[in-house]
């Protein structure tokens, strides 16, 4: 999660147990300068965000960026502002209608950094049900326990 040698920034855990996944989408992120250089240190609380589609245009909301200690004093950050996400339209307009259309929801996934310049990876997602949930989890513990089995005999 720190600068040195990773490009990710961040990672939205409760995205991956809270819905399916299908198609991940590369976002470019409209930031301020004092935003950046918080990012840079890498402190950003990303689990509670979430997209939102509208007239458009494509917003992050919920996503706290806090500012550093040696910010400006002469402008007040905002810590969770609503940044806009920089997407094709056609893009915009295909993610509108499978929302619109079939129910998916639009969830961040991942927020790192690509030739020098923040992007928030988007996926267009489907809910789990809580049966869903449980099956992943068992799945997943199931897979733990026969690794362990494998490696000790």
């Amino acid at each position: 999660m720190n600068n040195t040698g990773s490009k990710t920034i961040a990672r939205n855990k409760r995205a991956r147990f809270e819905y399916f996944i299908e198609e991940r989408i590369e976002a470019g992120l409209s930031l301020q300068g004092w935003e950046v250089k918080s990012l840079r240190d890498a402190r950003v609380q990303f689990a509670d965000s979430y997209v939102l589609l509208k007239d458009h245009e494509a917003f992050l909301f919920g996503c706290r960026i806090d500012p550093l200690p040696t910010a400006s004093t002469h402008f007040t950050p905002d810590p969770v502002r609503t940044r806009k996400l920089l997407l094709h339209r056609r893009e915009i307009n295909r993610l509108a209608s499978l929302v619109d259309r079939k129910g998916y929801s639009v969830v961040p996934t991942a927020l790192y950094w690509s030739r020098g310049k923040a992007k928030v990876e988007i996926g267009l997602a489907r809910g789990k049900k809580m049966h869903d949930k449980r099956k992943v989890e068992k799945d997943r513990d199931w897979k733990r326990q026969k690794a362990r089995i494998l490696k000790h005999g």
